[in-house]
């Protein structure tokens, strides 16, 4: 979503809606019409206008990495030699193109980025180091955390309560 555009305002419905959408969002139109309480016209208008305004970026299906032989899971913690806007902006450029890398923030204070990355095991691991980290002469540090086990995955957000 554009930072210049402000967010839309959001009514009881628009929540209603968002809160089954997070649910699951492939529920059909006429589906999603019924558990909100609303003509299915009135859906479609509306889950367009969230869509269009930027509250819904996209709508993906969540896959199990472990049932398709991607089991190994890592936080890593970067840390740049050079912190000038285009060693950041060329650093994420590159991370951002990796199908490995899920998710990537720029964080302060500590080091310069955190990266949620998915793999099949260690040695793809260790050829995605070689790849993203080792090869980049300003890469300082790398830390990693490996995920031994997933107590939690929600990509939820917490809607605010109307009233």
């Amino acid at each position: 979503m554009n930072d210049s555009v402000s967010p839309p305002e959001l009514d009881a419905t628009d929540l209603r809606l968002l809160d089954l959408l997070q649910q699951d969002a492939s529920l059909s139109n006429q589906d999603l019409a019924q558990r909100a309480h609303v003509s299915p016209a009135t859906c479609l208008r509306r889950v367009k206008r969230l869509t269009d305004s930027g509250v819904i970026e996209r709508r993906v299906a969540l896959l199990s990495p472990e049932m398709l032989g991607a089991g190994l899971g890592a936080i890593v913690e970067i840390t740049l030699d050079r912190q000038g806007a285009e060693h950041l902006l060329a650093f994420e450029q590159r991370v951002l193109q990796d199908a490995a890398v899920q998710q990537c923030y720029r964080v302060a204070p500590g080091p310069d980025f955190v990266l949620i990355i998915q793999v099949a095991d260690m040695p793809a691991y260790h050829t995605l180091v070689q790849r993203l980290f080792t090869q980049d002469a300003n890469v300082r540090n790398v830390k990693s955390y490996f995920s031994v086990y997933r107590a939690k995955f929600e990509p939820r957000v917490m809607l605010p309560v109307l009233g």
